[in-house]
């Protein structure tokens, strides 16, 4: 067996170096037209991401989600960019090898971080329509405040208690959020009742009036009194009507002035508000009068009377009889 010299080594590398020296003079035209392309597209992508920066920056109150989607349209630009060299060397296949990577990848990072990629889109979603701003009075899941920062992945929220929360974007996004803040008012409701022998629309005329004459009461013609229900010491009534929101005075301010003034105006116009009242009713069917069962308890109270006053004298006659005994009885000398 003849194993190849020395020369035969030198020969083949040689040819070799030859073959990628002339490949390579043959595509450096072409590869450098790739670089050139792979610049012009990272200064486009620069100047792309400042234009779209400021427009983020406009559309978005979190910065964080402004930021991201402006760095996804520069690498957008930039690989797009990469791949229109590869092709124009001539390497379709590793263009394609990228791509299939890249989407492999992208399907392993989605599975690992599932929770964590749909608070993401959550977010984004989120920042695109708006369905809250900083500062907005929201409800959510059983949380209720001021929103103070939204983020990529969650939302901030101080409570009334004077706690944060920290909202999951997906939470805010599954489900039902109240925006208190965008229609900028909101409607009190105030029960009250008042006893069944006063006029019921005597009573909501005068709470109405009252109610109109605060300066934090707007929509006035649509202040209004409802009988609600029967309750079982009164007529429960409702009153409606609206104020500013968010606003000064606050939620808790206004609801306590208009009761306070739901209880004068009806003290001042002799309009009773009862207090729980029960009726014991002894005539019903199936049941004793109320004289009955006392005439009852009167005659069992006697009848123990005379018992315990027939014992006492029983036992009287018996102690005299017992110390009549005793004084026959003769003495010992």
């Amino acid at each position: 067996m003849e194993f190849p010299n020395v020369d035969d080594f030198y020969q083949l590398i040689t040819e070799k170096l030859e073959g990628w020296i002339e490949s390579g003079i043959k595509h450096l035209p072409n590869l450098v037209v790739a670089i050139l392309i792979a610049i012009v597209f990272g200064l486009l992508a620069k100047v792309v991401g400042n234009v779209v920066g400021k427009v983020m920056r406009r559309a978005f109150e979190s910065r964080q989600i402004a930021k991201l989607l402006t760095s996804i349209v520069k690498a957008l630009i930039v690989v797009f960019g990469i791949f229109i060299a590869l092709d124009f060397v001539g390497l379709k296949g590793t263009v394609t090898s990228l791509l299939a990577g890249a989407g492999i990848v992208g399907l392993a990072i989605g599975f690992a971080f599932q929770d964590m990629t749909e608070n993401l889109i959550a977010g984004i979603a989120m920042g695109i329509r708006k369905p809250f701003e900083i500062g907005d009075v929201v409800k959510a899941e059983g949380v209720f405040g001021t929103v103070e920062e939204i983020n990529l992945r969650n939302t901030l929220v101080s409570t009334f208690y004077g706690q944060r929360e920290v909202i999951p974007n997906k939470i805010l996004f599954r489900n039902i959020l109240t925006n208190y803040s965008v229609e900028g008012i909101r409607r009190i409701e105030v029960p009250v009742g008042i006893s069944y022998a006063d006029d019921i629309e005597k009573a909501a005329d005068v709470i109405t009036e009252a109610i109109n004459k605060k300066d934090y009461v707007i929509k006035k013609d649509e202040t209004a009194v409802y009988a609600e229900s029967f309750g079982d010491s009164s007529i429960n009534l409702l009153l409606w009507f609206w104020i500013r929101y968010p606003g000064d005075p606050g939620f808790m301010v206004v609801r306590h002035e208009a009761i306070c003034t739901v209880k004068r105006v009806l003290e001042e116009n002799d309009i009773l508000i009862p207090f729980p009242i029960r009726t014991l009713d002894f005539n019903a069917k199936g049941s004793d009068k109320l004289s009955s069962m006392l005439e009852a308890k009167e005659e069992n109270k006697d009848r123990d009377s005379n018992t315990n006053r027939s014992n006492s004298g029983e036992s009287g006659e018996q102690a005299d009889s017992a110390n009549e005994s005793t004084n026959d009885t003769p003495l010992d000398d």
